[in-house]
């Protein structure tokens, strides 16, 4: 049967690399706050383990024997490699590093996403951030499957038994029209006003609560949106817009995308808003998922 090494002690080889750089046991002794007979006691245990004195003794004298040579090096790594793994534990421990995962909803890129993360940067810049673009639906369905640990995206379900979510912002809707169509002489329109026009929306499957929550604000304002065309990303939906297809209802920061043949106007009522919120696993206390909505709540 094949040997095990042996293990030493971690005081003991402590107590040994600090007496071979002072060469003295009473300096040994104040470094390490201890008394020179315990620091003899743990020299004597060392040297039995190995076999052999690790310090020649003379009066006045102390100096390395041969076999102090040769173990000081590899006590010197074990100490360091201790102490390195501690500072990693410590740093995952407390969410100072490691790989965060995070999904989110392409027009957050307009708006909250490049400051949440720059500031995220700065304040764990030990932290792997693996950034994801999808939508909603698709958010969810990672989140609950564990592929990704935090998602940002607009309209979360209301009650969700696996997933928890909290609301980062509410930003107004805004009305996407062809610069040619006769509404966008108008600054601000009503809801009410695009019952006749044809709509370009998101497909409910990729945001169910979004597209639950546009049609539900046309409801209010007395019409159901007679949708023409569908496009995944909100980008895709104002381009067919440009192209005539039809009118929608974004997001109010897509805006910034200034598309030459769009028209956004401000929509009232003033309640005609979208919620985009942060959800994460329900009972997920990692650190990495609580340091980033920690950094959310500060932002």
């Amino acid at each position: 049967m094949e040997r095990r090494p042996e293990l030493l002690p971690l005081p003991q080889l402590h107590a040994f690399v600090v007496l071979a750089e002072e060469l003295h046991f009473g300096r040994a002794a104040d470094r390490l706050g201890i008394a020179q007979p315990p620091l003899s006691q743990q020299i004597r245990r060392l040297e039995d383990k190995v076999g052999h004195a690790l310090f020649t003794r003379s009066p006045g004298r102390v100096a390395l024997s041969a076999a102090g040579r040769e173990l000081l090096p590899a006590a010197r790594r074990a100490l360091a490699g201790l102490s390195e793994g501690l500072a990693a534990a410590r740093a995952a421990g407390s969410g100072r590093t490691g790989h965060l995962r995070i999904g989110f909803a392409a027009s957050l890129a307009l708006t909250v996403l490049p400051g949440l993360l720059r500031t995220h940067r700065e304040r764990f810049p030990g932290v792997d951030l693996d950034i994801r673009e999808m939508t909603t639906a698709p958010q969810l369905a990672a989140l609950r499957e564990g592929t990704i640990d935090v998602g940002l995206l607009r309209e979360p379900p209301d009650d969700d038994p696996d997933l928890a979510f909290r609301t980062v912002l509410t930003e107004p809707f805004v009305a996407v029209l062809p610069s040619a169509h006769p509404l966008a002489a108008h600054r601000t329109i009503a809801l009410a006003d695009l019952a006749d026009s044809p709509f370009v929306l998101l497909p409910r499957q990729a945001g169910p609560g979004l597209h639950d929550r546009i049609t539900s604000l046309c409801a209010t304002a007395g019409f159901t949106p007679r949708v023409v065309q569908e496009a995944v990303e909100w980008q895709t939906v104002c381009a067919l817009v440009e192209t005539g297809l039809g009118v929608s209802l974004a997001p109010a920061a897509m805006r910034r995308i200034r598309l030459r043949g769009v028209a956004f106007r401000a929509v009232v009522p003033d309640d005609t808003r979208t919620c985009v919120a942060v959800g994460w696993r329900r009972g997920d206390q990692g650190p990495l998922v609580a340091n980033l909505l920690e950094t959310v709540r500060a932002s």
